[in-house]
């Protein structure tokens, strides 16, 4: 069963409904990445992009941070039942989805982004990288952008080690690697000009 809690959304609107999921975690590598991830979600949010990520703090919240300071929209998607034992929002979400499985949680990330931005985190967060990595290449082609030098470095292990590879039947222009904000804001012109949704 899904049920959704609502709360009042800002004045200010991202009229499009586009969509970036922000995939980080709770304890930054660095204070540069968590700077990084503040910059991330205010970029996001003036190109007028909706920032939608778990909800919880660390990567997440400087997004979240970086996002309302621009007016944007956050929204949190989290399981049911886990408000005790993860705890409550960053103070930065608007409104909130809370759903019955991991599978429902994934699918909804998936299948209402127009972008998402993965930077580095725990096992929660790799599991949420590497299962956008699968969807854009094998599901929906919608792009991926890893940020940060803890994420660039997976995706380096990943290609070496040939977990991940490009092919005929797998292309990777999906992915693009972005190393600080000025390589974001060089993307995002060109992103924020496709929607796939094109409704909130």
């Amino acid at each position: 069963m899904t049920t959704t809690t609502t709360h009042p959304l800002p004045a200010v609107a991202a009229p499009s409904g586009r969509r970036a999921v922000f995939f980080g975690g709770v304890v930054p590598a660095s204070a540069a990445e968590e700077h990084l991830a503040e910059q991330i979600g205010g970029m996001l949010a003036d190109h007028g992009f909706a920032l939608v990520h778990g909800g919880y703090n660390g990567l997440m919240e400087a997004a979240a941070r970086g996002a309302a300071a621009h007016s944007g929209r956050i929204h949190a998607v989290t399981l049911e039942g886990k408000r005790q034992e993860w705890g409550g929002f960053n103070p930065y979400v608007t409104q909130a989805v809370h759903l019955a499985s991991l599978g429902e949680r994934l699918d909804h990330y998936f299948e209402t982004a127009d972008l998402v931005v993965a930077m580095g985190g725990g096992v929660g967060t790799l599991h949420e990288l590497t299962a956008a990595l699968y969807y854009a290449g094998n599901i929906s082609p919608i792009p991926v952008l890893i940020a940060g030098p803890t994420a660039l470095r997976l995706l380096t292990y990943l290609r070496q080690e040939k977990w991940l590879f490009e092919s005929p039947t797998r292309p990777l222009g999906f992915l693009t690697e972005i190393t600080d904000a000025t390589a974001l804001a060089a993307v995002l012109p060109a992103l924020s000009a496709l929607s796939k949704k094109g409704t909130s």
